[in-house]
């Protein structure tokens, strides 16, 4: 068995997401979609049998076709003119239910042959059982699909009856060992019975139903799981899902909807999960009218000898966003070099200025000296006064011992977070919303958590997640960006009023939908090159068409 790390993933797919690349969020069609705790999911499935009238049997039956579908939509190279072997792995709950409805949809539609199947299971039903989990099974095996139940001896015999049937042979496997049901670390038996494929099956593809078997709301780094290349996230989709150290475990998450009565989704929704499509509306576009100073003013204080570019992009960032003005206040010994190539952004070292800004944005570039502090004293006085603040980089650090007064956004990777809240790196990763919640609640100020995938808290108790997984964001710069962004929005919005939490999503999602884009697709791009990208979907989404604008329609 092939283990990836210190004995944590079960990797069932030696060749895992060979052609198949993980695709942004938006790519999926969708804006927003309620996630939940797999414990709020479970409590969810009772109050629907027993107040809304959706019993197990037909839930099962839903997910499953409505599961099946989805996997056909996504991945249609395997439900050809020839189907593929596939293999099942179902333990003992309705997660393999489900999976075991998918196949049999899959087989009654004519995408998969029933003799090229295997079912291979944890362990036997009880005798005389009735569940979703035992009638699928039975209809599988009228149906002449064959199943075993899993043991050393059992695989063995069945490669020696069929060397060239679906366990020698499989390309897809339906993982449904473990879902939301699980408590603690995934059964040794399961564990085993995932091993042991591994080494027959040929260069399989893993489809997880719902979730990975192994992760679950406790799951972290050093449990067992299983390595999925697709998950089938039955609705409402699981925030653990997007728990930032098993993302990569999960691969392509494909949302299955239309199982449940939205009223109840909402009523057990933990957070939200957004993209741009959402996050745009969520911010009011420009009037027809508007000019420089209605736009709104960001100050920036950046950059450093040797951190430039720090400064230059943050203040890009903020320009494209929206903002009428731009005031970029650096050192001197740095000044000449922005200020020979600044165009329509101010340059200062920091004198007194009759303007007063509708944001502040503090870090970028910027270093931690002492020296520092008075700037962060100057802009919490500011923040107190209302005025949107947002601090990236060395500025949460400096501000780790501070209190604000709702006004602030903070905006950390994993190591800023980690200096700043004392709590190790990878126990961040592993589980970041109970610390994300509790800082914003804390500190009074809006959260927006920066990693291969983006988490924003805010002190009213809001969770968002924006689902990234895009390595082309991990270069130097693209933070800066996205503190410009963020300072860009909250500036323009002062004027309505500025909801912090809404700018961090329109910032964050600004950029993952840049660095998607097909200006840039299969190629690594500059944070400049992002900003201009970001510039042309800002304008789209925030100016009002022409076509919509008063005045000649010849265009004088």
């Amino acid at each position: 068995m092939a283990m990836n790390g210190p004995r944590n993933r079960i990797a069932i797919n030696p060749c895992k997401r060979s052609g198949n690349p993980i695709l942004p969020p938006e790519f999926r069609g969708r804006g927003r979609e309620p996630l939940a705790g797999a414990s709020a999911s479970r409590a969810m499935d009772a109050e629907a049998a027993a107040e809304w009238s959706f019993h197990n049997f037909a839930l099962v039956e839903a997910a499953g076709r409505r599961a099946a579908q989805v996997l056909v939509d996504a991945f249609p190279r395997f439900f050809g003119e020839c189907p593929v072997p596939t293999l099942v792995l179902a333990g003992p709950g309705n997660n393999a239910a489900d999976a075991l409805v998918i196949l049999r949809s899959l087989i009654l539609s004519g995408f998969l042959a029933a003799e090229r199947a295997l079912v291979i299971m944890t362990k036997d039903g009880e005798p005389g059982e009735r569940s979703p989990r035992s009638e699928a099974c039975a209809s599988l095996q009228k149906m002449g699909v064959r199943s075993l139940v899993f043991s050393d001896s059992a695989l063995e015999t069945e490669m020696r009856s069929y060397p060239e049937g679906p366990l020698g042979k499989a390309r897809l496997i339906i993982d449904g060992i473990a879902g939301t049901g699980l408590k603690g670390p995934l059964r040794e038996d399961a564990v085993l019975l995932a091993r042991r494929v591994r080494y027959y099956a040929e260069r399989p593809f893993v489809v997880s139903v719902d979730l990975p078997s192994g992760l679950s709301d406790d799951w972290k780094p050093g449990m067992p799981i299983v390595e999925a290349d697709a998950v089938l996230a039955i609705e409402p989709e699981k925030l653990c899902l997007y728990n930032p150290a098993a993302r990569s475990r999960c691969g392509r998450i494909l949302h299955v909807g239309g199982i449940f009565p939205a009223a109840l989704t909402e009523k057990y929704r933990a957070a939200d999960l957004v993209n741009w499509d959402y996050c745009r509306t969520l911010i009011p576009p420009c009037p027809a009218d508007s000019y420089k100073y209605s736009r709104g003013l960001v100050e920036i204080r950046a950059g450093s000898p040797g951190a430039v570019g720090a400064a230059r992009i943050a203040a890009r960032g903020a320009q494209v966003s929206g903002a009428g003005l731009v005031r970029l206040l650096v050192d001197p010994p740095i000044y000449p070099i922005l200020a020979a190539s600044a165009t329509s952004i101010m340059v200062d070292t920091g004198r007194e200025s009759r303007f007063v800004p509708d944001a502040l944005l503090l870090g970028p570039g910027w270093g931690r000296g002492t020296d520092r502090l008075g700037s962060l004293e100057e802009a919490l006085v500011l923040e107190e006064q209302g005025v949107p603040l947002v601090l990236d980089a060395d500025a949460v650090f400096l501000a780790k011992d501070k209190v604000f007064h709702g006004n602030a956004l903070l905006t950390p990777h994993p190591g800023e977070l980690a200096a700043y809240s004392g709590i190790d790196r990878e126990e961040l990763l592993a589980k970041p919303v109970p610390v994300l919640l509790a800082l914003a609640r804390d500190k009074r100020a809006v959260f927006l958590f920066k990693t291969h995938l983006m988490i924003a808290a805010s002190p009213d108790g809001r969770l968002a997640v924006l689902d990234g997984m895009n390595p082309a964001l991990g270069t130097g710069g693209s933070g800066d960006l996205l503190a410009g962004f963020c300072a860009g929005i909250a500036a323009r919005c002062r004027a309505s009023g500025t909801d912090l939490f809404a700018c961090a999503l329109a910032g964050a999602s600004l950029l993952i939908r840049a660095a998607a884009g097909p200006q840039v697709r299969n190629r690594f791009a500059d944070s400049m090159e992002l900003a201009d990208i970001a510039a042309d979907l800002a304008g789209r989404a925030w100016l009002p068409a022409y076509e919509d604008r008063p005045g000649d329609e010849r265009g004088t």
